[in-house]
């Protein structure tokens, strides 16, 4: 079955596709998962304000993102942010931006929609008689939020927020329609080069399906220590 396969140019190419491929797969999926578990908790505080100056934007924000294919999003940031970042200085050519900056906005901005949903979802969870102490205590909603609900609700949603940190990891290998060399693009590029599409293609999904599954596991044995005793 594996006789006409060609093991040698993965083994070759292995220090570029890690130094190089993976690198950026990983330096991507963290400042994405940063930027947009913090814009989206910010969102979900607004989706959950009482005032609609609020939480109408931030939900059509987040429905808007959510229903739009994320290649389609990488594509309008990428053409668009340095039109955007130029108009914010107030230059008359669009600014280099660069596609790595370009993706990370990208990533930044559409994963802060799931983010948010998540984090919503969370801080619902909180019983609301913990707010009522804080305000109790002479705690403003801010204060409140941030030293009593949010910490419970980051508890009570790690394992999803992790959950959604591992499809990120897998769909930034999208940043290839930009000829940016993830670990995907440079694959892609030691494939095409030395002709050997299958080989590299295959190894790119193993390598995809064993850091995902070990980082699922690792979530299932995170949501098993965070689980209440005796809750439902």
């Amino acid at each position: 079955m594996f006789a006409g396969f060609d093991f040698d140019v993965i083994e070759r190419s292995l220090p570029y596709l890690f130094r190089e491929g993976m690198t950026f797969t990983l330096t991507l999926t963290a400042m994405a998962m940063t930027g947009g578990i913090v814009f989206g908790t910010l969102l979900a505080m607004m989706r959950l304000s009482s005032y609609a100056l609020l939480n109408v934007p931030a939900a059509m924000y987040v429905n808007l993102m959510r229903s739009v294919p994320l290649v389609l999003v990488i594509f309008w940031f990428y053409f668009l942010v340095p039109w955007i970042g130029g108009w914010l200085i107030g230059a008359k050519q669009p600014i280099q931006v660069g596609a790595f900056m370009s993706s990370v906005v990208t990533f930044t901005l559409f994963e802060a929609a799931y983010y948010c949903e998540i984090m919503r979802a969370g801080i619902q969870s909180v019983a609301r008689g913990q707010a009522s102490a804080g305000y109790a205590l002479g705690l403003n909603y801010w204060q409140t939020m941030g030293s009593i609900v949010l910490p419970q609700a980051f508890r009570n949603m790690m394992p999803v927020l992790l959950t959604q940190t591992i499809i990120l990891f897998q769909d930034t290998s999208l940043v290839y329609v930009l000829s940016i060399s993830d670990f995907l693009g440079a694959a892609s590029k030691v494939a095409q080069r030395d002709g050997r599409l299958v080989e590299m293609y295959l190894f790119v999904a193993v390598v995809y399906f064993i850091i995902s599954y070990f980082l699922s596991h690792q979530v299932k044995r995170l949501q098993t220590r965070l689980a209440v005793p005796g809750g439902v």
